[in-house]
């Protein structure tokens, strides 16, 4: 396959380096006279380890050249590769000068290309990037439309400096999304030599997954940090805390958690975070992170009824499960609960079902507290899931149980609100994911 990279920084240069070294013909493009010069002569413009041999073997084979001339570049490839950088302003936002201006030099050499070409951004870029600010612009500049003359493909790095080489070879997966099957089919083809899953997804999708890997790094490193500090006010090796923790992989380290949807509750989260919030501050340790889990939390029962309750203007109401999780009747520092609470303090004809909470009632598991604390809630019971459904004009879907599937389907005229993602459907008129 050709490529041509575009910009040969840190990213490029790698990407360019090792697509040669798996037999592609490569040019790489940038302005830089200097850098052209150094890669040419088989010598790394950036410290990396392995890079420099990479690109000697690459000027050796001629699969590797370095030019200024982006029409040279785009008119012999199938593939051109945007790797210029994206600084961030003072403000914090994205400076996305470099990408329109790769994106204007496209344009005008598709203009006159007969053949289909395939722009695939490399660089980190927001959500829409593509849709909003780089197709619109090589579509209006070229006269050519995405899908039929071009194609477009997101497919974010994931390299360290220093183990870039290593990285390339070894990702944990290859994210492409893309704008039509024939460009999917052809990154797919690119990446084949990888022995790593490959994702194919919407454009967006994998604009996205960067920023999530990122944020959730910095936020790991950040909570490693905090539990750190609270470890050496109490003597503590944090460091040995942390192997231990990190030796879970069904809970720690794993995908369990990793869910977006209702706040979390239940007998054992909400309360250990307090209590260990509680004791950084007796020791004066600020730990921002971790004061503001609950706080986080919180917000998330909020924005179910600013976002998805209020705006319907509806005011009879069902919560289907009001347990914190399917299979359990627990109701302590239930999300769902503080949710019906909510609902009752602002006047709405709430009626709730949850068989398990039920049950637990029957045989006096947690009747006191139904009949004491909660006796609001008590009497908004029922044990009758098809007349509550009837009752209400918004089904609130509270947790996972089984009895709950496919109500989308069975009541289409009711407005459903899903806190759990019961299904894999995505959000339509009448039917609301809360991160979906």
């Amino acid at each position: 396959m050709k490529i041509s990279v575009v910009g040969l920084g840190y990213v490029g240069a790698v990407c360019s380096a090792c697509f040669a070294n798996e037999g592609h013909d490569v040019i790489g493009v940038d302005i830089d006279k200097k850098k052209i010069e150094l890669i040419n002569s088989g010598i790394s413009p950036i410290v990396e380890k392995d890079l420099e041999s990479y690109i000697k073997k690459g000027i050796e084979t001629k699969k590797l050249q370095a030019t200024d001339d982006l029409d040279y570049a785009v008119r012999n490839s199938d593939v051109t590769i945007i790797a210029v950088g994206t600084p961030s302003l003072s403000n914090g936002s994205l400076n996305l000068d470099y990408i329109k201006e790769a994106a204007k030099s496209v344009g005008e050499l598709l203009k006159t290309k007969e053949s289909f070409h395939v722009v695939s951004m490399r660089s980190t870029v927001l959500p829409r990037t593509a849709r909003d600010v780089v197709v619109p612009i090589i579509e209006d500049i070229s006269g050519k439309k995405l899908g039929k003359d071009f194609g477009y493909v997101s497919n974010p790095e994931f390299l360290r400096e220093s183990t870039a080489i290593y990285d390339f070879y070894h990702p944990p997966f290859t994210i492409i999304g893309g704008s039509d099957e024939k460009s999917l089919a052809i990154f797919e083809e690119l990446y084949s030599f990888l022995d790593a899953p490959l994702f194919k997804s919407e454009i967006e999708v994998a604009e996205m997954i960067k920023y999530s890997s990122n944020a959730w790094h910095a936020l790991k490193v950040t909570f490693a940090n905090e539990i750190g500090m609270i470890c050496k006010k109490f003597g503590i090796d944090s460091h040995k805390v942390m192997d231990i923790f990190c030796a879970d992989t069904k809970l720690n380290i794993s995908s369990y958690y990793m869910k977006p949807g209702f706040a979390f509750g239940g007998s054992c989260l909400p309360k250990d975070v307090k209590a260990l919030t509680h004791k950084a501050k007796e020791l004066d340790v600020e730990v921002p992170v971790l004061q503001h889990i609950m706080f986080s939390n919180e917000l998330q029962v909020r924005r179910i009824f600013k976002e998805f309750i209020q705006p319907l203007r509806l005011k009879k109401v069902a919560i289907l499960g009001l347990s914190f999780k399917a299979g359990t009747d627990d109701l302590r520092e239930a999300p769902q609960l503080t949710l019906a609470e909510m609902l009752i303090g602002k006047g709405y004809e709430l009626k709730i079902y949850d068989a398990n909470v039920m049950y637990a009632k029957e045989i006096g598991a947690i009747a006191q507290m139904l009949s004491n604390e909660l006796h609001h809630i008590d009497k908004r019971l029922s044990n009758d899931l098809e007349q509550t459904i009837e009752n209400a004009d918004i089904l609130i879907i509270g947790n996972s149980a089984s009895e709950f599937n496919e109500l989308q389907k069975r009541y289409p005229n009711k407005h459903i609100i899903d806190l759990v993602r019961i299904t894999k459907e995505t959000s339509d008129k009448n039917y609301e994911g809360i991160c979906w």
